[in-house]
């Protein structure tokens, strides 16, 4: 299946109520970019700035350990300016999007394939459905920086593995979920890089099988027990902040009511930030 978790609301765009909300997503990029401006300069390419475009694509670099920057996606059309890892599990894909292992990296010659959150730990490709033929994205990496110009778009199955297919040419495969909050289906954008030299070898590199770029299925969270007792414990807290506030306003008057208020509402508060992280690990996620 392909893997592009999508549950909850937690973003920049909704609501901050994941158990990884926005800022926690936003630290670790904040902390990723700094790791990879610094390889970045170490092979030359200048960081903080945007570095000329390659005029081919780069020759193949070994896979990077999981959880690695690998690269910087820009996608000025929507907004998009984060630091890519590698791998697609869910911690992951907690920090910014995922580079499919098995795949070739971003920039060099074949099918790279990238997953992303479409409504929480940032929702990156949240707008992802507005890209249109001919928009651009430009990947920064080691080996210099790829410009890519968008050719099609569509809607598939979960199940539907072959936009991970290799390609004889250089392309970028961007996945997520369709519609937002839901895991029925896949939106994919493929874009292929535009260079100044010729498209990639007529002969793609070897990758694994389809059955190796399968990630595997996550369990679904509306079954798992400590996911109810969660909720369960925070809805009570909650409930139990508000009844305290009424009581507190029905029976005490004057001086007593107000210092009532000043103890419970904070507590009340961050029984209610736990109980919005518990209802968003019920949501579907798209794996």
């Amino acid at each position: 299946m392909l893997s592009t978790p999508c549950a909850g609301s937690s973003s920049t765009r909704s609501p901050s109520t994941g158990c990884h909300p926005a800022g926690a997503q936003s630290r670790a990029q904040h902390a990723l970019r700094g790791q990879l401006e610094h390889s970045l300069a170490v092979h030359g390419v200048s960081p903080g700035r945007p570095a000329p475009v390659e005029d081919q694509p780069a020759p193949p670099a070994p896979a990077p350990d999981s959880g690695r920057p690998v690269g910087i996606l820009r996608i000025p059309k929507i907004a998009v300016d984060q630091v890519m890892v590698e791998g697609i599990g869910s911690a992951q894909l907690a920090v910014g999007p995922g580079h499919y292992p098995g795949t070739p990296l971003p920039g060099e010659a074949g099918n790279a394939a990238i997953a992303g959150h479409r409504t929480t730990h940032g929702a990156t490709f949240y707008n992802l459905n507005r890209l249109a033929p001919g928009d651009r994205i430009t990947v920064t990496a080691d080996q210099g920086a790829f410009d890519y110009e968008v050719t099609r778009s569509e809607v598939v199955a979960p199940t539907d593995v072959s936009v991970l297919d290799p390609s004889s040419v250089p392309e970028l495969t961007l996945t997520t979920c369709n519609p937002r909050y839901s895991a029925a289906r896949r939106l994919v954008v493929v874009a292929r890089m535009v260079t100044a030299g010729a498209p990639g070898p007529s002969t793609p590199a070897p990758l694994p099988t389809r059955a190796g770029l399968q990630a595997p299925v996550a369990p679904d969270p509306v079954r798992s027990a400590g996911n109810w007792i969660r909720l369960a414990v925070w809805g009570l807290a909650g409930a139990g902040m508000v009844l305290a506030i009424r009581a507190a306003r029905r029976r005490l008057g004057g001086r007593s009511a107000v210092i009532a208020w000043v103890v419970t509402v904070p507590v009340g508060v961050v029984a209610l930030f736990f109980l919005f992280g518990a209802v968003s690990t019920m949501l579907p996620a798209s794996v």
